[in-house]
């Protein structure tokens, strides 16, 4: 997280909804010997545990029940030229919102891991193609059953989330305007909207 107080995003609850919003994250851990990353779905519940699967093949797998896990989700983000300011001795920079989740990785039971695909599969047929929606129901009866037992599912309740949100809303209002400007050049009507939501006063 970005260490300028200006950028900190506390709002716990806003955070979780982010994480929930962009729902695909890489999730951190670490054995004795090394790192690891893999890249995954999430489902944040109500409650706020995040909820995801990974391949029983993957490596990553063994080192998660159990372990302290880092998760990661990012948004919105781009370039910002030093040229679009109007304040001298400015460096380019780039703009940024993130959310990191910490928390010790409890496998799911069976039962549990089935529910979690239902909602996903559920949640993102809804969005994409919610008229005729794919349902594991549409599978070769047995089949579905067969391919949970290749991953494994696990819970995370966080013990810590922080987030940062840096799009030049600790700028002057000239800058600011200029940072529009320069943005809107660049096609960047995301960071523009960015900008708006946290400059003082939705300049």
């Amino acid at each position: 997280m970005h260490p300028n107080r200006a950028f900190d995003w506390g709002d716990r609850e806003a955070a979780l909804r982010f994480a929930a919003d962009r729902a695909f994250a890489h999730i951190f851990t670490s054995s004795d010997k090394r790192m690891f990353v893999v890249h995954v779905p999430i489902l944040v519940t109500d409650d706020g545990r995040v909820l995801f699967h990974v391949s029983r093949r993957n490596r990553v797998a063994e080192h998660l029940t159990d372990q302290p896990v880092l998760i990661s989700l990012s948004g919105r983000e781009g370039y910002q030229s030093a040229n679009w300011y109007v304040s001298e001795n400015q460096v380019p920079t780039w703009h940024y919102e993130t959310v990191e989740i910490e928390g010790v990785a409890r496998p799911l039971s069976e039962e549990a891991l089935v529910e979690l695909l239902d909602r996903l599969s559920e949640r993102f047929e809804g969005l994409h193609q919610p008229e005729q929606p794919w349902t594991r129901g549409k599978m070769t009866p047995g089949k579905f059953e067969a391919m949970t037992k290749a991953i494994i599912g696990f819970e995370v309740e966080p013990v810590e989330i922080r987030g940062t949100r840096k799009f030049n809303q600790h700028k002057s209002a000239a800058d600011l305007a200029a940072t529009i400007a320069g943005q809107k050049g660049a096609g960047r009507e995301d960071i523009i909207q960015a900008i708006r939501e946290l400059a003082p006063n939705n300049e």
